[in-house]
């Protein structure tokens, strides 16, 4: 390749009939100037491709970079994702099972109670016969004071009397005693 140096110092043989000197030196001057420029243009174009060639492995590398993070990213949300659905499962599992375990305590619970009521209920019927047997036995033990006391032939008309009366009292006190027992063991209270 010819440099601008070489059109500088190239020197033409002269002949009679040839150029003018001094328009083949100013041509010469100006393809030197020319030939310069073109050479340093090239040079700079030949340095910003260095520089881009550069620019663009960086940016391959990047490429590359960003490549492999979004392909790491989709793995790692895919794990996120079983390991999500994995903990719901665990979570759903243990929740049927502290369901169930309610569910068993509380048929426990009503087994217990329905035998508390029983056990209640038998203690009741106990109490009643027991304090239904102690009046009758008060009772008796009444009407066999009453007979002792009032004994006496005298006594026989006022015992009639107070038979009567006695049996209609009775009835009626009986009757009274047990409405009102009913009534206090329907509240509670009797027990």
């Amino acid at each position: 390749m010819i440099t601008p140096l070489d059109i500088q110092n190239k020197e033409f043989s002269k002949a009679v009939r040839g150029y003018k000197e001094e328009d083949v030196d100013s041509f010469l001057d100006l393809l030197t100037l020319d030939l310069e420029k073109v050479l340093e243009e090239n040079r700079k174009l030949k340095d910003q491709i260095k520089v881009l060639t550069a620019e663009l492995d960086r940016f391959k590398n990047s490429e590359n970079t960003v490549l492999k993070t979004l392909e790491a990213a989709k793995a790692l949300m895919s794990d996120i994702s079983v390991s999500a659905e994995k903990r719901a499962e665990i979570l759903l599992k243990n929740a049927e099972l502290d369901a169930q375990l309610i569910q068993r305590e509380a048929k426990e619970n009503i087994e217990r109670l329905n035998e508390e009521m029983d056990g209640i209920k038998n203690r009741l019927i106990i109490f009643r016969g027991r304090y239904r047997s102690l009046l009758e036995s008060e009772l008796e033990k009444f009407d066999n004071l009453s007979a002792e006391l009032f004994a006496d032939k005298e006594m026989g008309e006022l015992k009639g009397y107070t038979e009567k009366k006695t049996e209609t009292t009775e009835t009626e006190d009986i009757s009274s005693f047990r409405k009102s027992t009913n009534t206090n063991l329907r509240k509670g209270e009797g027990v």
